[in-house]
């Protein structure tokens, strides 16, 4: 099963805006209980759909510059990036369908 990886830092998170044309991140924590929940739906995600989009994790604990910088409040928090835009945020614990529909709409 693929595994969506975690972005170490603000660096790489900056790297992978400019190289990949469809990013999903999923911010999260490790005391988040609901995080835990969408953790899975991510790295089903990643392996629907691994050949056109990359998705990745971030620890929001460890890059407070990153959620501040996109207006994160509350977590989970998966947002969706074209061409470095984001595209869309969906916060909270949603079904597998809807995160897969965002994905859709900018395919």
């Amino acid at each position: 099963m693929v595994k969506a990886a975690f972005i170490q830092d603000e660096t790489e998170f900056d790297s992978l805006l400019s190289s990949e044309s469809l990013l999903v991140v999923d911010c999260t924590a490790t005391w988040c209980g609901p995080c835990k929940l969408v953790a899975p739906l991510m790295d089903k995600l990643a392996e629907d759909y691994g050949d056109r989009i990359k998705v990745f994790k971030l620890d929001l604990d460890s890059n407070k510059s990153v959620a501040k910088r996109f207006g994160i409040r509350s977590i989970p928090a998966v947002m969706v990036f074209k061409q470095g835009e984001v595209m869309e945020t969906l916060i909270g614990v949603k079904p597998y369908e809807e995160f897969k529909a965002a994905v859709e709409r900018q395919l």
